[in-house]
């Protein structure tokens, strides 16, 4: 047998490529940004890098080193005096993400009907969406309600679209779930907003589709960002 033949694995074998090994101080950005993006870690809260370290029983580099990507990511600031803390949320910058998404989303829609793009793959995020609401797991709504946006840019075949929507769905996400946190929503109307978008994309109705996707991008009518700053104290 030849060198060559004892290095190929045989049809059906088992995987035996490299395991992939994530770096501690990304699984640890990857955690506390997923605190902050679903409310759990509210705007303002300080991040104490000691507190921080021997509640995830690691060492402060890669805390450290973790805070500084999520700062990269707009999610975290530095306070005079105070040190890191999660950004805070304005009126204005509510106001901006909504209707910075408004803009994305509107374009994705058009792009879609402009090249004849096959809308399919959205009607799996509706189901799932559809699912999580009969059972009342808000959590997988959310998920599912992002994975229906992120597929809607992505068909939309644009690389520089989807990299700035990617930045700005960190504080949509989180916009969100601290909207949620504050109201109770019916989770049968938020999944049931989602399929008349795809129903008017395959039809190729861009007077509709456009409609309907600026409609929801706004949330429900009652959004009120003054509201979630004020109630965030």
């Amino acid at each position: 047998m030849t060198q060559t033949d004892t290095d190929t694995l045989p049809a059906g074998a088992p995987d035996l490529s490299p395991i992939k090994q994530t770096p501690l101080r990304v699984q640890i950005a990857d955690r506390l940004r997923r605190a902050i993006i679903t409310g759990k870690l509210r705007p303002g809260a300080v991040l104490v890098e000691t507190a921080l370290a021997e509640q995830m029983n690691v060492s402060r580099a890669p805390v450290r080193e973790a805070i500084a990507i999520l700062e990269s990511d707009g999610l975290v600031e530095t306070e005079a005096y105070r040190g890191k803390r999660v950004k805070p949320l304005t009126v204005r910058e509510v106001e901006e993400t909504w209707s910075m998404r408004q803009t994305f989303e509107v374009m994705a829609v058009r792009r879609i009907l402009d090249r004849g793009v096959d809308a399919s793959a959205l009607w799996d995020p509706c189901r799932a969406m559809q699912a999580a609401a009969a059972v009342g797991d808000r959590e997988a709504l959310i998920l599912a309600d992002e994975r229906f946006h992120r597929t809607l840019i992505a068909l939309s075949d644009h690389h520089l679209l989807l990299q700035s929507w990617n930045a700005l769905y960190l504080r949509i996400h989180q916009i969100m779930a601290l909207r949620n946190r504050r109201d109770s929503d019916d989770l049968a109307e938020i999944a049931g907003n989602h399929p008349p978008i795809v129903r008017a994309l395959e039809a190729g109705d861009t007077r509709v589709a456009v409609r309907l996707i600026s409609d929801h991008t706004r949330a429900l009518r009652d959004f009120d960002p003054a509201a979630i700053v004020e109630w965030l104290g």
